[in-house]
């Protein structure tokens, strides 16, 4: 007995060594029909055992990317008890998933599913293992691939795969589904498309055997007749208005462009944009998304006089040649560039910080093209206390600092995933992400400290060799930027050179469309790709069109990143109002209003500085800061400044703009009331509670001002008489000036920009 299951385990062991002839029902492949169902099923995923650690003693590949891998642990482990192809349906493999034995992921599959036939089939024809041989995916085809809906509608997709042997399949029912704005639209397992009561855009991410498709779908608001012929009327007139008006001096003729293709895109979805935004509140928003400073009372009475047809374009002019306009993008670049200060001797890491800060400075003010400027930061080679742009490659340190930051911060793409394993929503393969290491593997560092945190005076070279090898098959890999080919590159090549040389090709996908994404999200509140570093088939630009002419005219322009803020910030989009109408109300994809949003730390904290009158004080470890220093001009984010810390301050530890986060909390609400910062300000005798509690004036006047200093406009007659009554009625006047401010400072008017 113990000879005979000795010989029935060793049998089982190496029957997958021995090929065994498809049943006369046909072939079943492991890689092209197996692995999809594990998928489906969810027995891959990353809650099952497509984790890391497995479940259950039993570890799948996640997603299925390793076929080879997956085959062994389903077949070959555990002593082959898993598979049984004598008796296919005693399997242990079959038991499990339609929880004939009980399972901790409950039931799977049944028995009468197409699924269990297929593993069954494939089980009885030997459970042959994936070989080179076999078809391979080469296409995934969802039909249709765009489509126009209605509220409450449904649709089936039909998902097409395309195979190396010419042959397709339809595999709509083993395919996944995944609504990318499910208060839209949400999408069953077996591909029929559900439409919500919310209009807008969405896609649904299609998923088979390692290839993805997406459909694009649009629910535009559902007008009634008599708003369906207002809404057209409108829209007509102001593409007329486009066509007949002559260009301004000094506005960009893209702006026109990027106008009429919104038009376009408020047409299908039925939207009509918010009225444009009165000269007060653009003010005030171009002022603050320029300089990151809210503009003085004389700048706001100065642009309200002014009677010039151009004068929104001159304005803009004049703030980009501003100084503040360096050091707030400055600000922007230092912590996408991750120019940290923090775990480090601050008196030793504090010159290292400020060098590449007012390197980053320098280069916004004098309107260094974009591509020089990355391109210096890439190749960069030298003392870091010589060659600014060497410090970024204090805090990149490591391969996956390399192919991570480079990827989020110039390419807008998030690839962190294929470091363990394929992108499950996008191509990317570990092959992808080790290729790009590849490019940085002969980076050597000289010099400096001999800890490792606190690298403060590096010489970054160029070693003679740099190896990077495939984490799972061994196999050296060359130099390749994302999506390929390899780089033809001698021994003294810098690969990094090459690396730059591809990025600005103006046939690249991800250079020129992350940047241009990147500045309208600065303005515009939202991405037109949405986060704005997860660029993807199955994340789409919510206004492709949009995104390619921007661009394109950006490329055009030799990557002049001024010009690019004069187009978008002379669009109809940045200047339209934040009050939304009847039609763009639920809008949270096109840009038919102004989307408000918060005043990040810095700005926030340099605008009370600046309407109270009473600078703050930042120290810089051994002694302070310059008085007057501001929020904004700090070089890293090591300034110890509790406001800024509760209002969002990055860590500076990613490439990714969503580190700094602008979400209301408890913390904040505490500060406005408890601050020992802003009640230092409130109480001090040389600022403007001083100043306005010692003059003579008249309340109404000095309301006046007030209201003009924090929203950049008069106040309103109920406003102004509500303030003046207030004032009255406090016998302490420095007080009744006191709690005027500051109930001010709290309000959204003034922490929004809007």
């Amino acid at each position: 007995m113990k000879r005979l299951s000795l010989i029935t385990c060793l049998a089982t062991l190496l029957l997958p060594l021995v090929p065994v002839r498809a049943s006369e029902s046909g072939s079943v492949h492991f890689t092209t029909d197996v692995i999809p169902i594990l998928t489906k099923l969810g027995c891959n995923g990353g809650g099952c055992h497509g984790k890391a650690t497995g479940q259950n003693g039993f570890k799948l590949s996640l997603w299925g990317f390793e076929p080879q891998a997956d085959y062994r642990a389903l077949v070959k482990e555990s002593r082959g008890r898993r598979i049984s192809p004598s008796v296919p349906d005693q399997s242990l493999f079959l038991l499990k998933a339609t929880n004939t034995k009980p399972h901790g992921g409950g039931m799977r599959t049944s028995v009468d599913s197409d699924e269990y036939r297929v593993l069954r089939q494939w089980i009885a024809n030997g459970a042959i293992p994936p070989s080179e041989h076999d078809p391979k995916l080469q296409q995934l085809e969802v039909t249709p691939s765009q489509l126009d809906f209605s509220i409450n509608a449904k649709h089936a997709l039909t998902v097409t795969a395309s195979y190396s042997d010419s042959t397709t399949r339809d595999v709509t029912q083993g395919a996944l589904y995944f609504s990318n704005a499910k208060k839209i639209a949400s999408v069953t397992h077996d591909g029929i498309v559900h439409t919500n009561m919310h209009s807008g855009l969405f896609a649904v991410m299609v998923r088979f055997g390692g290839k993805v498709a997406t459909f694009h779908g649009a629910v535009p608001r559902q007008n009634r007749v008599d708003e369906e012929a207002l809404v057209t009327s409108r829209l007509d007139q102001l593409e007329s208005q486009l066509r007949s008006t002559p260009t301004i001096d000094d506005t960009p003729p893209t702006s026109r462009q990027v106008d009429r293709l919104l038009i376009q895109q408020w047409k299908r979805l039925g939207i009509l944009p918010s009225q444009p935004s009165n000269a007060e509140t653009f003010v005030r928003r171009v002022t603050l998304d320029i300089c990151g400073t809210l503009p003085t009372r004389q700048e706001v009475e100065d642009y309200l006089n002014d009677e010039r047809a151009d004068k929104r374009a001159k304005l803009i002019n004049r703030l980009l040649d501003r100084p503040e306009y360096a050091v707030y993008f400055a600000l922007k670049w230092a912590d996408i560039l991750k120019n940290r200060g923090s775990g480090y001797g601050t008196s030793k890491q504090r010159a290292g910080t400020a060098l590449f800060s007012g390197w980053i400075r320098n280069a916004i003010a004098t309107n260094k093209p974009y591509d020089r400027f990355v391109g210096e930061i890439l190749t960069a080679s030298g003392n870091q206390n010589q060659i600014p742009p060497a410090i970024w490659y204090r805090s990149v340190r490591t391969l996956p600092d390399y192919v991570e930051s480079v990827a989020q911060a110039f390419l807008g793409v998030r690839i962190q995933c294929a470091q363990c394993h394929h992108h499950p929503f996008e191509r990317w393969s570990q092959q992808d992400y080790f290729s790009l290491a590849a490019v940085f593997a002969r980076v050597g560092r000289k010099g400096g400290f001999a800890d490792a945190e606190v690298p403060t005076s590096e010489v970054i070279y160029l070693k003679e060799k740099g190896d990077v090898f495939h984490p799972r098959t061994g196999d050296l890999l060359q130099p390749r930027p994302l999506g390929g080919p390899d780089f033809e590159l001698g021994p003294f090549d810098d690969p990094r050179k090459s690396l730059a040389h591809w990025m600005i090709q103006p046939e690249n996908p991800y250079f020129a469309r992350t940047m241009v994404n990147r500045i309208w999200a600065h303005f515009l509140g939202r991405g037109i790709i949405d986060p704005i570093d997860d660029a993807r088939s199955t994340n789409p630009p919510s206004n492709p069109e949009l995104l390619d002419a921007l661009a394109s005219d950006f490329t055009q322009s030799g990557f002049d990143v001024k010009h690019l803020i004069r187009v978008i910030c002379n669009s109809s989009a940045y200047g339209a109002d934040s009050i939304p109408n009847q039609f763009n109300q639920n809008d949270e994809q096109t840009f038919a209003r102004f989307y408000p949003r918060r005043l990040t730390a810095e700005v926030l904290l340099d605008g009370i500085s600046q309407v109270l009158e009473v600078p703050t004080q930042f120290s810089g470890g051994k002694g302070k800061f310059p008085a007057g220093t501001r929020a904004i001009e700090l070089p890293d984010e090591n300034i110890p400044a509790h406001f800024l810390d509760v209002f969002g301050r990055p860590a500076r530890t990613s490439a990714c703009e969503c580190e700094r986060i602008d979400e209301a909390s408890l913390a904040q609400a505490l500060e406005l009331v408890n601050s020992s910062e802003i009640n230092r300000k409130l109480t001090d005798e040389n600022g403007l509670v001083g100043r306005l509690s010692a003059n003579t004036l008249a309340h109404a006047v000095n309301v006046e001002e007030i209201f003009l200093r924090y929203f950049a406009r008069h106040p309103q007659p109920n406003e102004l008489a509500t303030a003046v009554e207030f004032l009255e009625t406090e016998e302490d006047r420095a007080e009744a000036y006191r709690s005027l401010l500051w109930s001010l400072l709290a309000t959204n008017e003034f922490m929004f920009n809007h």
